[in-house]
């Protein structure tokens, strides 16, 4: 019977001690200071990194307490992405619920290598002050919408986010190490965005490079498809941009975008590149090649001579 009395009390303090660290836990960390922080949940961060951040700036008073907070309310797969507007004065509870609500600003990201449009596409979708009006100034920011993962404040209007985009850009740009192209700045990036479109790896955008800047020295024709699908636009029939299975009637195109038919570059950036094209339009690889493929598998092929590049194509069945 004593040892059963003598667990009963080591259980009763058990439960005491937990209790208490639950209740202060789950506490406001300052019931008495309700000064306002901007707290940014990162895309993709878990619940435990979530826990310490709060932690270590004072809006809650124990990080464990939290996550199991949120694990019993059921709220840890409900955390969202962006920023928030916390007091510590807040309850661990308030502050859970707060991060399921909605944010001051919006997590979006603009993948490499997306037409004016696509970005649009993408904004309609997560902007809630977003209107059609808004397509016509990206349209006129073609090439310079630097794409990023960016927090966008939600309320932002057109000019705010190309804003935000363009600043990114010029940082990037001014990265640049120019002194081995003699391209104007505005033909770096038409460049840039027609490497970006054409080379799908790493390691094929030097020598995309290489080949484009060719076939100017010469003053022959790109021939390349992605300047024709840039100016052939959306495609109802396929529900993309970016037509598939180009034809020769689509060839006879009459644009100064249809490379087929006009030499020299296009008239303006058809893509919106990263730095890694960027860099590549500045530093094209050394070669001779002045004709590539890209294979089923998204392999370039690369040639010399239009012999070379005929078997290339019967080689790979294109």
């Amino acid at each position: 019977m004593k040892r059963v009395y003598i667990t009963l009390i080591i259980l009763a303090v058990v439960i005491a001690i937990t209790t208490a660290w639950w209740i202060n836990g789950t506490s406001p960390a300052d019931k008495n200071n309700t000064t306002p922080k901007i707290f940014i949940v990162e895309q993709g961060q878990g619940v435990r990194a979530i826990a310490k951040n709060l932690k270590d700036t004072g809006l809650i008073r124990d990080q464990v307490a939290f996550f199991l907070l949120t694990k019993k309310l059921g709220l840890d797969s409900k955390i969202q992405a962006g920023s928030f507007r916390l007091n510590p004065s807040m309850t661990a509870e308030e502050i859970a619920n707060e991060l399921t609500l909605g944010t001051l600003d919006i997590w979006i990201t603009i993948p490499e290598g997306m037409r004016s449009a696509e970005i649009a596409d993408i904004l309609s979708k997560t902007m809630p002050n977003y209107d059609e009006g808004w397509d016509e100034t990206l349209d006129e920011n073609e090439g310079y919408l630097f794409p990023d993962t960016y927090l966008f404040p939600k309320d932002s209007d057109v000019e705010t986010i190309v804003s935000i985009m363009r600043n990114n850009f010029d940082n990037k740009f001014a990265s640049l190490d120019k002194s081995n192209t003699d391209l104007t700045d505005s033909e770096i990036v038409i460049l840039a965005s027609l490497i970006e479109r054409e080379a799908r790896r790493e390691q094929d955008r030097p020598i995309v490079s290489s080949v484009i800047n060719n076939r100017l020295g010469i003053g022959m024709k790109l021939d390349i498809d992605a300047t024709l699908q840039y100016v052939l636009g959306y495609q109802d029939n396929q529900k993309r941009w970016w037509k598939e299975g180009l034809t020769n009637q689509d060839k006879l195109l009459n644009s100064p975008y249809n490379t087929y038919r006009v030499a020299g570059l296009p008239p303006g950036p058809i893509s919106n590149p990263g730095l890694a094209s960027l860099q590549a339009a500045v530093n094209p690889a050394t070669t001779d090649y002045l004709y590539y493929i890209t294979d089923r598998s998204g392999t370039n092929r690369y040639a010399e001579t239009l012999a070379e590049h005929e078997e290339n194509i019967a080689t790979y069945g294109l």
